[in-house]
């Protein structure tokens, strides 16, 4: 669960590997001017790389939305081989080891993480270089991350619609709930503030999705990054009073079949204990892709 707020962050401008010497490997921080060079790269891999290249699709390289910075690795050709957001949450694409060592070795000075999400190997590489002198985990999850590029058909369903601030009463807490159960942080306890100016910041740029009916959320689902290759989504909830019922299946096609008519494909992560959420996604055509790792890490000033 991803839950960004806009709080300044402070990082080393430039580092240079250690390993530099003998590859030559450059870690600097991105700027604004590097938008073109990034949203390439990324864009190698789009269903991967779809949170990162939101992020800077719709904030820029260098925003307080993001809540950390993005960091580049160059070569000795001079070729971009690694970018790494480095914040509130770590999200990696690193192309050579040696930028992966890199990018751990930043992540351990900034001590206030809450979490590092990425496929399988590259978190458990990363993890290697990082644990010694990085946070202390306060919980792992394994997750599947699935694909959706085809128009499913099913029932239309009138009252599925975007939220508007007004669903705030009924979206905070729901989404609250959610980030807990994954990570053992409540988010309205540790930034109760930022939490809603962010859940408001989604509602107004209409990616909050909602049915409500007698004043009750009965799904909802948010719209975390588009790119014209993905669309990645979060959050989505299932009142249990009304699940096995059909509303889920039914909001989620229609929602889909909507936003493929803007991207290539839909994408999302579901937990692999949960096997009833798996089984649900795979009825509606979404296809397995890989394996990531969340890991939700303990803040130095939780334990001191």
């Amino acid at each position: 669960m991803i839950t960004e707020s806009p709080t300044p962050i402070e990082h080393p401008i430039t580092a240079v590997s250690p390993l530099s010497l003998r590859q030559r490997i450059v870690t600097t921080r991105l700027r604004n001017e590097n938008d073109t060079e990034v949203l390439r790269f990324l864009a190698e891999r789009p269903l991967q790389n779809a949170i990162m290249t939101g992020m800077v699709r719709d904030n820029g390289i260098e925003s307080k939305f993001n809540r950390g910075s993005f960091y580049g690795c160059w070569n000795v050709a001079d070729a971009l081989v690694g970018v790494a957001l480095i914040g509130h949450a770590v999200f990696i694409d690193a192309r050579c080891d040696e930028s992966l060592q890199a990018f751990a070795r930043l992540a351990q000075l900034f001590p206030r993480a809450h979490m590092l999400m990425g496929e399988q190997e590259m978190i458990e590489q990363f993890w290697s270089y990082y644990a010694a002198n990085g946070q202390p985990k306060r919980r792992a999850c394994r997750e599947v991350l699935f694909e959706l590029n085809t128009q499913m058909r099913s029932d239309s369903i009138a009252n599925l619609r975007p939220a508007t601030v007004t669903d705030l009463s009924h979206v905070v807490p729901v989404h609250a709930t959610m980030a807990f159960e994954e990570s053992g942080v409540n988010p309205l306890v540790v930034d109760p503030d930022g939490f809603q100016l962010r859940c408001r910041r989604r509602i107004e740029e209409q990616r909050t999705w909602v049915l409500v009916e007698q004043d009750e959320l009965i799904f909802k689902a948010d719209v975390i990054s588009t790119t014209p290759e993905v669309v990645y989504l979060e959050g989505v909830y299932v009142h249990p009073e009304y699940r096995g019922l059909g509303y889920g299946s039914k909001c989620l096609t229609q929602l889909t079949r909507s936003l493929l008519n803007q991207t290539r494909s839909i994408s999302l992560l579901v937990n692999q204990e949960r096997q009833q959420a798996l089984e649900f996604f795979r009825k509606l055509g979404f296809v397995s892709r890989g394996i990531y790792d969340t890991i939700f890490l303990r803040t130095k000033a939780e334990l001191s």
